[in-house]
């Protein structure tokens, strides 16, 4: 395994303006961020019919903001080839949180991407009543955009993690069965709930 940091600067993600190459991937290689898979698009570009509509009722520089804030944070991972696993090309979100400049321009893109999913106007009150945070990188994004939404946060943890009665729900993984718990009574019924990971690619929950 490679434990040895590709900077942006080496790699730049491959769509990115900076990088004109072909790729040096593997048809097949697995990815966790910037190298989707063709049959399965980056869900944060793949327009939806919430998108469409939602991006006229934001501001008229939502779009275009959106799309280079977007470049903006690819620009701040960092790849490790062959990590966990040989074949995986990591990226690492870490250095994002790191810089005040670049977290600040992350929960600008997730408001400006809630706004455009819902049909709302960034900084109004966006009618989601909680957000869900998975674990647990869920737990970097979601508070601080709950705060942003005027909303509430709700974790979901991993089985035995959390006190009192629990909801639990099964998830297949690779090498078995996995649980994820959250606590009774936390969501109402009715409410409108988001819910945020870091990436939605090789974990199967």
């Amino acid at each position: 395994m490679s434990g040895t940091p590709v900077s942006h600067a080496q790699h730049p993600p491959h769509g990115h303006p900076n990088n004109t190459a072909p790729s040096t991937q593997n048809v097949d290689r697995a990815s966790t961020a910037s190298h989707p898979p063709t049959e399965k698009p980056d869900p944060t570009t793949y327009p939806s019919h919430g998108a469409q509509g939602g991006l006229a009722a934001a501001n008229a520089s939502g779009p275009a903001e959106l799309s280079s804030l977007k470049v903006n944070l690819r620009s701040a991972l960092r790849q490790f080839p062959d990590f966990p696993l040989p074949g995986i090309l990591f990226e690492d979100i870490m250095p994002i949180f790191a810089d005040h400049a670049h977290f600040t321009n992350l929960m600008r893109a997730l408001e400006l991407q809630v706004a455009a999913a819902f049909n709302t106007t960034v900084g109004e009150k966006s009618g989601i009543d909680v957000v869900v945070g998975l674990e647990s990188r869920g737990f970097l994004f979601g508070p601080t955009l709950a705060l942003r939404l005027g909303a509430g946060f709700v974790p979901v943890r991993k089985q035995g993690k959390l006190p009192g009665k629990c909801v639990t729900e099964g998830y297949q993984k690779e090498y078995g069965t996995d649980y994820f718990q959250v606590q009774e009574g936390s969501i109402k019924p009715g409410q409108k709930v988001i819910i945020v990971d870091d990436i939605i690619a090789t974990g199967k929950s």
